[in-house]
């Protein structure tokens, strides 16, 4: 099940801001998550930020809608971003970090997953590049002692339909040894037999298979 946002109901659009790092790296990753009317939800370095046309989160402001497609700018670049689309780059080109790689091996059915942690506490992932967000299930969440009294309301697009999700920010994810802070999340009511690992995560990585191996090293 792959958390693809989806439009969000109107009365759901003043409740999607979230206040971003100040901060922002020398290259970016944007994704547009949904759209509400003249607004998109976007997932910058996996922080989501919601804009209308003018507005700007974390150097990123939206321009126009060109029909479904989001003209956005940073440092004088311009890009187009669609739903479902791969996450687009805006910036300069990464710089090393020297942080550890990750390698993990494919399973049964050709899938990866891997050993890791939300908020220091252990959970399986699944690797899903189709997914926009991190996606776990509300029961885990709640083990997880993850708050969601704050949670912001989407719809998330599966196999059965469209379904409600409430989206929070995580303080810490890490895979294997590569630990990330600061990453958006999608919970969904559902059970799941793992954690989705999605682009909010994916997107802030190197990531290069090679055949039944993937490689994961931070940015």
């Amino acid at each position: 099940m792959a958390a693809r946002l989806q439009q969000f109901p109107r009365v759901a659009a003043a409740a999607c801001a979230l206040a971003l790092l100040s901060g922002i790296a020398a290259s970016q990753s944007v994704v547009l998550a949904g759209r509400m009317g003249e607004r998109g939800l976007f997932v910058i370095d996996g922080q989501t930020a919601t804009l209308a046309v003018g507005q700007t989160a974390a150097g990123v402001k939206l321009l126009r809608w060109t029909g479904d497609a989001a003209e956005v700018e940073r440092a004088g670049q311009h890009l187009q971003l669609r739903l479902g689309a791969a996450p687009a780059q805006i910036g300069g080109t990464p710089q090393p970090t020297g942080a550890r790689e990750v390698v993990i091996s494919a399973g049964p059915g050709g899938h990866f997953a891997a050993a890791g942690a939300i908020n220091g506490k252990p959970v399986q992932f699944l690797v899903d590049t189709g997914a926009t967000l991190v996606s776990l299930s509300q029961d885990l969440a709640l083990q997880l002692g993850i708050d969601l009294s704050q949670a912001r309301r989407g719809m998330t697009q599966t196999a059965n339909g469209a379904v409600p999700i409430q989206i929070v920010t995580l303080t810490s994810v890490r895979v294997g040894e590569l630990e990330l802070s600061n990453v958006g999340a999608a919970v969904v009511p559902q059970t799941m037999p793992m954690v989705l690992l999605g682009n909010s995560f994916l997107a802030r990585v190197q990531m290069r298979r090679d055949n039944d191996v993937m490689r994961l090293q931070k940015r």
